[in-house]
């Protein structure tokens, strides 16, 4: 029988750089023959990435948090059964920035809905399918936003362009999360330089794959 795939997830306020070393890990297995896929929330596939359009774009400021959640839950389960899990069955390793503690922490928490609530919305999106690791990037609301302000190529959306506090909100969001589901999320300090990030990501992948 053929050995299933390990679904790993990456999570971290906006601005704590996942994005730049999801890329450069999935580059690295790659190089080494690793059978792994690179996937994002919300998007990875045609449907879920017409959601993203509307969740994260600026003109739609008027939406409602429970709306926001929704469509964050419909593209998951989009996501999910379409690309996520086939892969995982084929036995490829999934690298996916961002999921359900996403969820957890930006609407369940910082929008106010509940943790409780916004996991109910969500276990009826995926199931019991949780991820086996998360990593989660460590960093400041500060830190990550100033780092947005200096990307110039990197577009600010509607989450992006949040009041300080939601953000803090949304830290303080994770700092639940993690603790309730300890076990799963790994801490990775994302303050450090971008390669020293990296190098700490790269040791911990190789521990969970092999």
């Amino acid at each position: 029988m053929k050995k299933k795939g390990i679904f790993i997830t990456f999570e971290g306020p906006d601005g704590s750089g996942k994005t730049t070393v999801i890329a450069e890990i999935y580059k690295r297995l790659q190089e080494e023959g690793k059978s792994v896929l690179l996937t994002r929330e919300p998007g990875g596939i045609r449907i879920a990435e017409k959601i993203r359009e509307i969740i994260l774009n600026n003109e739609y400021r008027e939406m409602d948090a429970k709306t926001e959640a929704l469509l964050y839950a419909a593209a998951r389960r989009q996501h999910l059964v379409e690309k996520v899990l086939p892969a995982i069955e084929e036995g490829n390793n999934v690298l996916c920035d961002r999921f359900i503690d996403s969820s957890l922490a930006y609407q369940g928490h910082a929008r106010k809905l509940g943790i409780d609530e916004v996991l109910s919305i969500n276990e009826f999106a995926i199931g019991n399918m949780m991820p086996d690791a998360t990593l989660f990037f460590d960093v400041k609301p500060e830190v990550g936003l100033a780092r947005i302000e200096k990307n110039n190529e990197r577009e600010q959306n509607r989450l992006d362009n949040e009041k300080i506090q939601f953000h803090h909100n949304v830290y303080e969001g994770y700092q639940v999360v993690n603790e309730r589901y300890k076990d799963r999320i790994r801490h990775i300090d994302a303050s450090l330089p971008l390669s020293e990030v990296s190098e700490n990501v790269w040791r911990m992948i190789c521990t969970l794959l092999n």
